[in-house]
């Protein structure tokens, strides 16, 4: 052992989260499922997961650029469609999809089955973006694109494309 070693603090054990199948918080943004496995709460604040389910046929949020955060996306099961400025990509399962800072993009599941994918979010800024936006779900009032879109401007993010 060296003198280092020997005179060293003792290190605290790294902090373990263990999230189970049916553990997490859930957020139901109208056709899609999301299970946060990570709110940032362990991880610093650096990293957040979450579990997606897109139900068929199901449309994402407007096209969009996180300015202070990366998003990945890995599909489990399903198609999930990502257009990227102007360009369609159809990720299937075992596909990873890395979104980084102001890069324009959405998702959707265009297809007959339901589409499950795995959410990263670096920093977990984006988080209580979903919580926002089920909370207006909550209180009765339509998910509308601009609803959306200022949301999303809490969070560092603005529309990538005018409203609809």
């Amino acid at each position: 052992m060296t003198e280092e070693a020997k005179t060293s603090e003792p290190q605290a054990a790294p902090a373990v989260s263990v999230v189970g199948p049916g553990d997490g918080e859930t957020i139901v943004l109208g056709t899609t499922r999301m299970r946060v496995l990570e709110d940032g709460s362990h991880t610093g604040h650096r990293l957040a997961i979450a579990e997606s389910v897109l139900a068929p046929h199901t449309q994402g949020p407007p096209q969009h650029r996180h300015a202070r955060h990366d998003e990945g996306f890995y599909i489990l099961s399903g198609t999930v469609r990502f257009t990227v400025g102007d360009e369609d990509h159809d990720a299937t399962a075992g596909t990873l999809v890395v979104v980084s800072p102001g890069t324009p993009h959405t998702f959707a599941n265009p297809t007959d089955q339901p589409a499950v994918m795995l959410s990263t979010f670096t920093p977990d800024l984006y988080v209580q973006y979903f919580r926002d936006l089920q909370d207006v779900l909550a209180a009765g009032r339509r998910l509308t694109p601009q609803a959306n879109i200022d949301t999303m401007k809490r969070y560092a993010t603005e529309p990538a494309t005018e409203p609809a």
